[in-house]
């Protein structure tokens, strides 16, 4: 049996042996969770400073564990020299019971200290009862990880050099809320500390995001959307929830609308509250009637999106575009990628995160910029197009739609404007006389004596053909 170096950011599958190529720590984390090591490697680097005697963090995801020359060899090098052991697993001893076995049967040989611990908050007494630790210093450790963010992980750590006899000055694990309000810089905000940083008379743009990110610290591209859409006059509102399908979470996003109308919702959270093929359920973030904007956190980097075809891979389409769609959202674009993985040297371990897209946030921000725009313009100063199909060559396909009839179903949509005071003048009686007045002006298909009623410059034609891609231009030049 031969060993292979662990690729920084990439599991192995277990079929070959890897080897970490870690040296000994003082403290040894393993989970699963690419956020929670991001995390304790960010507390680490808070904690490492000159005036401190902080001790040594080796960090791991166990998925890279899997084959027992794999565990046997890093409990030999890195698990029997440290003073300190946490397992956070999810899904119990049973999901790697080798190595929970081996770290637990050296931890005893060796006195270290040990806290195998569940990987969501539902406690697990069969895989605490490998752990070495007092049931205090167990479920304290546990609380630290489940409720995350900055302060816990920074706690965390400081607890943990206590537990080795340093001084380590640690509080108590601090519950994160199920959902609430989020600024940069700012802990446990309220709805007044937003306010003293918002613009007079702006429009409020709220920004719905997971909670994971804040556990995570991970805030990056929630902070780059908050300054972007404060450079374009909006006054920022983040809310981080658990799922908009979990009541608590839902209940304080209707709560904080209440107190704070958005004019536009910009929705970082992914699949949907309706079920596909049902009636449509209302969702928290459907009660103050404004445009809401799907923006995608994507799962990839940003150099396998940009040499892909699709763009998204499937996995984001279908939770960020596809499902998004059932409640109404308007999709924007992806503003943030995860990072290639990051070798930080502190911790020995490769760190992934999500980071911006720097002009894709500014793209997002300013259609979020311009719909808050819209929606505070009367209906009859919007000027809005309905945009029929048009396929090549035939006039019968003119907004062709498979079981429908577009032609009655625009004309429908144009009266219901009418009554909501959009500007509609000059209906045409029904659909056949829609679709006559479309004939008459130019289509696709080649019939002279066409009524051309709407024309462009040339030189705003030239503007617009000048921001074509260079093989788009070339293509249209020689045809």
């Amino acid at each position: 049996m031969h060993l292979l170096a662990a690729t920084p950011g990439v599991v192995s599958d277990g079929s070959e042996a890897v080897d970490l190529g870690q040296t000994p720590g003082h403290i040894v984390v393993l989970s699963a969770a690419d956020t929670e090591l991001a995390a304790l490697a960010a507390a680490q680097d808070r904690a490492d400073r000159p005036d401190r005697h902080t001790p040594s963090l080796r960090l791991g995801n166990f998925l890279q564990l899997r084959h027992h020359m794999s565990v046997d060899l890093y409990v030999d090098t890195i698990v029997s020299h440290a003073k300190l052991v946490v397992v956070r697993m999810l899904g119990g001893a049973s999901y790697w019971p080798y190595g929970i076995e081996q770290i637990a049967s050296v931890c005893r040989r060796r006195g270290i200290a040990f806290a195998a611990i569940p990987g969501d908050d539902q406690p697990d007494p069969d895989l605490i009862r490998y752990s070495t630790l007092p049931a205090d210093d167990i479920h304290r450790i546990w609380q630290y990880l489940v409720h995350g963010g900055p302060a816990n992980a920074d706690n965390f750590l400081a607890f943990a050099a206590a537990l080795l006899g340093g001084k380590g000055d640690w509080q108590e694990p601090v519950r994160l809320l199920t959902a609430g309000l989020y600024w940069p810089g700012i802990d446990a905000p309220d709805l007044s500390d937003l306010r003293g940083r918002w613009h007079a008379d702006a429009p409020v743009a709220a920004i719905v995001f997971y909670r994971a990110l804040v556990q995570s610290g991970n805030l990056e591209p929630v902070d780059a959307l908050v300054g972007a859409l404060q450079d374009r006059g909006l006054n920022p509102l983040p809310i981080y929830v658990q799922s908009l399908k979990e009541s608590v979470s839902a209940g304080i996003v209707s709560a904080t609308f209440a107190d704070a109308p958005p004019g536009v919702i910009l929705n970082a959270t992914g699949f949907a509250v309706s079920t596909p093929g049902a009636d449509r359920t209302e969702t928290p973030l459907d009660i103050p009637g404004c445009p809401i904007l799907q923006t995608v956190f994507a799962a990839t980097t940003e150099e396998i999106w940009a040499a892909s075809d699709t763009g998204l891979i499937a996995r984001d389409i279908a939770m960020n575009v596809a499902l998004p769609e059932v409640d109404g959202r308007v999709l924007s674009r992806a503003v943030a990628f995860k990072s290639e993985a990051r070798f930080d040297a502190a911790t020995q371990t490769s760190v992934v995160k999500h980071l911006p897209s720097d002009d894709r946030v500014a793209f997002v921000a300013d259609l979020a910029a311009a719909w808050a725009k819209l929606r505070g313009t009367p209906a009859k100063d919007r000027r809005i197009a309905l945009v029929l199909a048009n396929y090549p060559n035939r006039d019968g396909r003119i907004g062709n739609g498979v079981g429908l009839d577009t032609p009655a179903g625009t004309l429908t949509l144009l009266r219901a404007m009418a009554q909501v005071e959009y500007r509609v003048e000059d209906l045409p009686a029904d659909g056949n006389a829609l679709v006559d007045r479309l004939l008459a002006g130019p289509t696709n298909a080649e019939i002279q004596a066409r009524i051309v009623e709407e024309t462009l410059s040339l030189a705003d034609y030239q503007v617009f053909f000048s921001g074509l891609p260079q093989s788009v231009r070339d293509a249209v030049a020689g045809r």
